[in-house]
């Protein structure tokens, strides 16, 4: 643990000669990596908001298009594992700049270039960038914060991700209908330009392993607990995501089309809601948020199975799913790392890994199920994935989701 003023813990006179301990989170660097955050999830959702005029501008189809999308995906998938081992001995802030700096070349790039192929070489890299912040920022976050507060550091830094999700993401697509698709891509580069000047002059750095002490990342699967923490990543992430992907079509079989942004407003503004729960309790109450977290997800879906024609109950829904979803990256990369232990940024890598994993399965899957029943199996098929996901969060009680977090 570091011991710079920002992160130390504080001793105070208590009133009756003693020394009371005072602790304090480093705010100014944990919202930096917040906004690393915010960068890494705006630049893998921004071109959903603007696949007619991408489409336009690069001369191929929408389908192809989205497909910039996939191939973020898949730059994550396959580097983030291999970049984490390759990169363990970097101190950490050396790692978060290279990160950044991929995001921003990766960015440029996508703003400038009219040729199909250079775009998706630009979004593979940023895919890649991604790999390596994923699995940087929550052991990143832990390290900045005292033990008590730790569950708190990581909530603020997870943060960022409703915040693009809910925000970002509408922003960009006007942004890139008043002045242009490549304008939103360009104001991306802006940010992270800041961000790196943030991060240099703001956030502390920490060494990373010692050589020969590169993370084991089959080893990581023999530790207890750990296992299950993944399990849940996968499906959790898959079922979220099924319905997430087609939530348009979704709404637009139901009539609501034109409720589209409202209804993700007010998910979005109940995941935020959800990361302030979390991060006040997450310390001494892992495991009941999770499954709180699990039971209002399927909540949620069940209302959108069997009410989804009552517009009134869909808004309902829509508060309950992001009630439920808000604080679960938080409450898993938190369980990942305690499950992990000295393993745990092997843990986070793989993390990182499924979650991606699950985001393109749940586009396929959703989109299967588009094509061969429709819309109304989407709540469903949430509703049947979260019953393994509560299982095995029930069943892992003594490693993975305990009852007791480690130092609580």
């Amino acid at each position: 643990m570091s011991t710079s003023p920002e992160t130390a813990t504080r001793a105070a006179p208590d009133g009756r000669g003693g020394r009371q301990e005072q602790q304090k989170l480093p705010l100014f660097a944990l919202l930096a990596l917040s906004t690393a955050v915010f960068v890494t999830s705006l630049t893998e959702t921004l071109p959903a908001g603007l696949l007619p005029a991408m489409s336009g501008g690069l001369g191929v189809s929408e389908s192809a298009a989205g497909q910039t999308v996939t191939v973020y995906a898949i730059g994550t998938v396959l580097t983030a594992i291999p970049l984490t081992a390759a990169t363990a001995t970097w101190s950490r802030k050396r790692l978060l700049l290279t990160a950044m700096g991929g995001f921003a070349v990766a960015n440029t790039v996508t703003a400038l270039s009219s040729d199909y192929s250079l775009t998706m070489v630009a979004r593979f890299v940023a895919g890649v960038a991604a790999g390596l912040a994923w699995a940087l920022l929550v052991g990143y976050a832990r390290r900045m914060a005292p033990v008590p507060l730790q569950g708190k550091a990581i909530a603020i830094a997870m943060a960022g991700i409703p915040v693009a999700l809910s925000l970002g993401v509408p922003a960009g697509t006007f942004l890139g209908t008043v002045l242009g698709w490549r304008a939103a891509f360009l104001s991306m580069t802006a940010l992270t330009v800041v961000l790196l000047l943030w991060i240099f002059v703001g956030v502390p750095d920490h060494p990373g392993q010692e050589r020969g002490e590169r993370p084991k990342m089959l080893r990581a699967l023999r530790v207890p607990g750990v296992s299950p923490v993944l399990f849940v990543v996968l499906v959790f992430v898959l079922a979220h995501t099924i319905l997430y992907a087609y939530i348009a079509t979704f709404l637009n079989d139901l009539g609501m089309v034109d409720d589209t942004d409202l209804v993700l407003l007010i998910f979005g503004g109940a995941s935020l809601l959800s990361i302030w729960i979390v991060g006040a309790q997450i310390h001494r109450r892992l495991r009941t948020l999770t499954i709180a977290s699990t039971l209002l997800v399927a909540a949620a879906a069940a209302l959108l199975a069997v009410v989804a024609d009552n517009t009134a109950l869909v808004y309902v829904a829509a508060v309950l799913w992001g009630l439920g979803w808000g604080g679960v990256p938080t409450l898993l990369q938190t369980a990942a790392g305690d499950a992990g232990g000295e393993a745990a940024d092997a843990a986070q890598a793989m993390l990182v890994t499924l979650w991606n994993v699950a985001m393109a399965g749940g586009g396929v899957v959703g989109g299967v199920l588009l094509d061969v029943i429709g819309t109304e199996s989407f709540p469903w098929a949430v509703l049947l994935l979260m019953a393994p996901v509560l299982a095995v969060v029930l069943l892992a009680r003594d490693h993975g989701f305990p009852a007791k977090r480690p130092g609580a």
